[in-house]
């Protein structure tokens, strides 16, 4: 049986702060992210199951992605719990607005280990995380690959 890719595609808009970086992105600032997300396994075989010729379901892999992605980050603020960014979250959340504190430096390199982790966790069995791909820009993007880990 023939292993098969698929990818779907999705995005968010999320703002973030790198304390301790010597450049602009030091600032509170914001990215309109795309990710992609690859997923490898053979295609349903079993005439009666009605997802017959499918690795995944489309529909099931965006469920998973927006539950532990995009649901979650599309407009929050990235902060490291462990800076001082953390009196500026304390407001921000008093204010109602969405924080999320991670234990990383929040660039897309960070940000996409944490998202292979949760999408990995969620997958089906027989249905492997292939790669990512975390575009911050339009020319700036970060890439996890299974084969790499």
């Amino acid at each position: 049986m023939s292993k098969i890719r698929i990818t779907k595609q999705f995005s968010f808009e999320a703002g973030h702060a790198l304390y301790g970086y010597d450049g602009k992105c030091k600032n509170v600032h914001g990215h309109s992210y795309k990710l992609s997300v690859t997923v490898i396994g053979n295609p349903i075989s079993e005439t009666s199951h009605v997802k017959l010729g499918m690795v995944i379901d489309f529909g099931d892999l965006k469920k998973i992605v927006k539950e532990e992605i995009v649901d979650k980050f599309d407009h929050a603020t990235v902060f490291n719990k462990n800076t001082p960014h953390i009196e500026l979250a304390t407001e921000l959340e008093r204010h109602g607005h969405n924080v999320i504190l991670v234990d990383y430096q929040p660039t897309s390199e960070q940000m996409i280990i944490d998202f292979s982790e949760k999408i990995k966790t969620r997958l089906p069995e027989g249905i492997q995380l292939h790669s990512l791909k975390l575009q911050e820009t339009e020319s700036s993007y970060a890439e996890w690959y299974a084969s790499d880990n």
